[in-house]
Parts: C-alpha cells; sequence; structure tokens
C-alpha cells in the first residue's frame, strides 16, 4: 500500500467533492482517530493510521486488502466509487434524492430513477450533482448523478429521468447471487 500521488489524490477528491462537498476533512480528521486513503492494486482503501502501521509489516503481494475500499482507478486513469463507500459517505452528503417505495427496486436493479419514482430531492440541486439516494425511511440506498437540477424536477414529465444510477446496495444481493 502506498500514498495516492499528487495527481491521484486531486482525481479522488474532486469526486468524492461531488457527493460530499467540503466535508472530506471530517472523513480523514475524526474524533475516533485519524484516518487516511491508501492505494493498493488501483484501489482506494480508507484505513486509520493505527491499522495502517500495523499492515506496514505484511508484504505487498501478500495483502489482499486493510480498511474500506473506496473505489477504483480505472485504466483510464478515472476513479469509480464502489457501493463499500456509501456508509461512510452518506452522513456527509450534501445533496440527496428520496425515492417512493415504488421505485426502490427499480433503482436497485440498477435503473435510473424517473419523476414518477422520486419522493424528495434536496433543494439547490444542481444537474449533474452527484447524489447519495435514499429510501423514505433514511436508509442509504447508493449513489447517482442528478439528471436534472430542482427547478427542473418540478415542472417534469413524470416519465423524465432525473437521476442516474451509478451503484447501489443490491450489487451484494447480485453477487450472493452468482456465488449459489
Amino acid at each position: 500500500m502506498r500514498p495516492l500521488t499528487e495527481e491521484e489524490t486531486k482525481i479522488f477528491f474532486e469526486k468524492l467533492s461531488k457527493y460530499i462537498g467540503d466535508n472530506i476533512k471530517q472523513l480523514v480528521e475524526r474524533s475516533d482517530g485519524s484516518y487516511c486513503f491508501r492505494l493498493h492494486r488501483e484501489r482506494v482503501y480508507y484505513v486509520s493510521e493505527r491499522i495502517m502501521k500495523q499492515g506496514a509489516n505484511i508484504a505487498r503481494d501478500h495483502l489482499i486488502s486493510l480498511g474500506t475500499c473506496f473505489g477504483k482507478f480505472t485504466k483510464t486513469k478515472k476513479f469509480r466509487l464502489h457501493i463499500t463507500s456509501l456508509d461512510f459517505l452518506a452522513p456527509y452528503a450534501t445533496h440527496k434524492v428520496w425515492l417512493k417505495n415504488s421505485a426502490e427496486q427499480q433503482f436497485l436493479y440498477g435503473h435510473n430513477v424517473s419523476k414518477s419514482g422520486l419522493g424528495r430531492i434536496t433543494e439547490d440541486t444542481d444537474k449533474y450533482q452527484g447524489v447519495v439516494v435514499y429510501n423514505m425511511n433514511d436508509l442509504p440506498l447508493g449513489f447517482g448523478v442528478a439528471a436534472r437540477s430542482t427547478a427542473e424536477c418540478r415542472h417534469a414529465d413524470p416519465l423524465t429521468v432525473v437521476c442516474f444510477h451509478q451503484a447501489d446496495i443490491g450489487e451484494y444481493i447480485q453477487i450472493g447471487r452468482a456465488l449459489v
């Protein structure tokens, strides 16, 4: 595991800021200790500094992972968030979308959110802004990108896509089915 380079840090923090804004500092400097981001095999891990020091005793070839995987860099050096980071990013989300019960299952199957399935959306959400998708019980379901701004959503047709699907907790279920 190694620290991220300057370019990797810039790309990674730009992606995080789409979803949590300026709250990145709260991820690193937590009340229960200091945390950091490390790169291993093109994946970015979120790990406490105490555990990271213990993991330094393990050879790179034998290390599978350390901490929580936040996502991975593609071959074209773009960063993709993984659903495993949802529990850490959801409390700091600046823009949120709530789904009606009828649209929840469709989102978990990987479909985009239409206006008819939209329960609520935070004010001042811009077009193409990263959002955390919740159900009406405030349970985080995944990540998305706003296809319309808040103002456009009010006047949109019921079949208009208002949120593009990025990742969801249904991926755990789909992986479990493949393993059985």
